[in-house]
């Protein structure tokens, strides 16, 4: 195996920084929040990007799982990049319902803005649990030159049959309660500590 001179020795954890707040504009205008974990020493030895892309509100919905996850592969080379979806959390814009032609169009944009950033490699591969899960399988489908993989799990290709919302077309009562428990989660205000003075508006 070859090592870069500037890269570090192979299993050597690096050091990273935590962004809580990284603007990604949209080519409407929307700003989605991305909170990234990245190495330090990234701009001079870029990295692959991990994309996770949820509505559940990285600043308080998946914390706690995030800085365990996340961190870790920061710190073993890589870019983790958690998105707040359109709507949600501190993103701007309004999401209005799971897997829209909207959620994936910014998912391709998101990937490819990750891409161009000079602390990354180029390479971008996703990761999600159900909903991520759900959307990494469809963003796949839409084949952005930049994503290199995805790992899903609790999610599928077949959503006809294999939904958690229905099975073979047929509404399935668990959906009347998780479409009111998710209404409410996702009306939530931003976090004023990140978007400032605009959160009433949001």
């Amino acid at each position: 195996m070859t090592h870069t001179p500037n890269a570090p020795a192979p299993n050597t954890l690096r050091e990273i920084e935590d962004l809580p707040d990284l603007g990604i504009t949209m080519s409407d205008g929307t700003r989605l929040s991305a909170r990234v974990w990245c190495p330090l020493d990234a701009d001079d030895d870029p990295v692959p990007a991990i994309l996770e892309y949820l509505p559940y509100r990285k600043r308080d919905g998946t914390n706690a799982r995030d800085a365990l996850t996340h961190p870790w592969f920061a710190k073993r080379g890589y870019a983790c990049v958690r998105v707040d979806i359109r709507g949600n959390g501190d993103s701007d814009g309004v999401m209005e319902d799971e897997y829209t032609a909207q959620e994936l169009s910014d998912g391709v944009e998101v990937i490819n803005w990750l891409a161009a950033q000079p602390w990354c490699s180029g390479k971008v591969g996703m990761m999600g649990i159900s909903w991520g899960g759900f959307n990494a399988l469809q963003v796949a489908a839409l084949q952005p030159e930049a994503l290199k993989a995805i790992i899903t799990l609790c999610s599928t290709a077949d959503r006809y049959h294999e939904d958690i919302h229905y099975r073979g077309g047929t509404l399935l009562g668990q959906n009347f309660d998780w479409g009111a428990v998710m209404w409410s989660y996702s009306s939530r205000a931003p976090d004023p500590a990140i978007v400032g003075d605009k959160w009433r508006d949001m």
